[in-house]
């Protein structure tokens, strides 16, 4: 019976050499070309962003937008600004930009304030566009915050280490944060590439875990892909792995208490990544008072065989 096909959705075919699939950050390997300005989504950019550039993003608004409103009660000619007669231009500007940002923020202090019709027009739009704005930036920065993700230390290599009586690939993996993760799932699969007339053809297989679900992750979880005769690992060598440019896929996802939502973590292995003959280290103890000590930045840290 012949093996059904599986395709995860980074497709078969394809011409030329995949750096990886996966980055490490988690994200694909993808760069999107031939759309438009249509295609974007201003909110998704803004949540999705770092938050240096986050707060780059809003300053340089709340600037740009008061340089614009001060610009135009400029335009409208000295005095329809009162408050201050500054008799330059820059302190006539300056005067109408602060008399921007008292307006767009609803602040109001008195000691500026519009003259004549065009300028109380002028700042009754620009104190509705505060309005929305704020508002706006208000439910980006709690889209932020709120919005549940999973911050996890895998370690940097996998291991190709004795299991039972056999061999096995692992990998380990940790929970950065303090919150609590239940549920836990995790899937391995190898994609492996051949040459199929010329054309380069990716093939995938879901590796079978010893243990595909655990039910908390408050130390490490090693996870490990027993290779036995059913393995498509099994009798392959380190250089069958780098002819074959093998990466390893890795999809972790969990349930955070906190949130009471489903998060996903995605990473990837390619065969440069893959240590034989090692195991992983200890990276938690027990202390004097008797509590349990995890050492985060020890996931990834692996020995010779038979060390501790």
């Amino acid at each position: 019976m012949q093996k059904p096909k599986f395709d995860p959705g980074l497709t078969e075919r394809y011409t030329g050499r995949l750096r990886r699939a996966i980055n490490k950050d988690g994200t694909f390997n993808v760069r999107r070309m031939g759309t438009s300005w249509r295609d974007s989504h201003p909110y998704l950019q803004l949540v999705s962003m770092p938050w240096p550039a986050f707060w780059l993003t809003l300053v340089t608004g709340y600037v740009g937008v008061n340089t614009l409103f001060a610009l135009v009660y400029y335009s409208l000619g000295p005095g329809q600004v009162g408050g201050t007669e500054d008799p330059s231009k820059l302190g006539r500007f300056m005067t109408d930009f602060f008399f921007s940002a008292h307006t767009l923020t609803t602040v109001g202090y008195g000691s500026l304030y519009p003259r004549g019709v065009g300028a109380n027009l002028v700042a009754l739009l620009e104190a509705m566009v505060g309005l929305l704005a704020f508002a706006v930036a208000t439910g980006l920065l709690f889209g932020r915050v709120s919005r549940p993700s999973a911050r996890f230390a895998f370690s940097e290599r996998m291991v190709m280490a004795p299991f039972g009586n056999g061999s096995s690939l692992q990998f380990r993996v940790a929970n950065r944060r303090a919150n609590t993760l239940m549920e836990l799932e995790a899937r391995m699969m190898l994609m492996t590439v051949v040459d199929d007339g010329g054309q380069l053809r990716r093939n995938y297989d879901l590796l079978k875990l010893e243990r595909e679900r655990v039910l908390f992750l408050p130390l490490t979880w090693t996870v490990v892909h027993p290779i036995d005769p059913d393995s498509p690992l099994f009798n392959r060598t380190a250089a069958d792995l780098e002819q074959a440019q093998a990466e390893i896929l890795i999809l972790v996802k969990a349930w955070d208490e906190t949130f009471s939502q489903t998060v996903h973590a995605r990473y990837s292995y390619t065969h440069e990544e893959i240590v034989w003959g090692r195991r992983f280290a200890h990276a938690f103890r027990i202390d004097e008072s008797g509590d349990m000590v995890v050492q985060v930045d020890r996931v990834g840290e692996l020995v010779a065989m038979g060390q501790g």
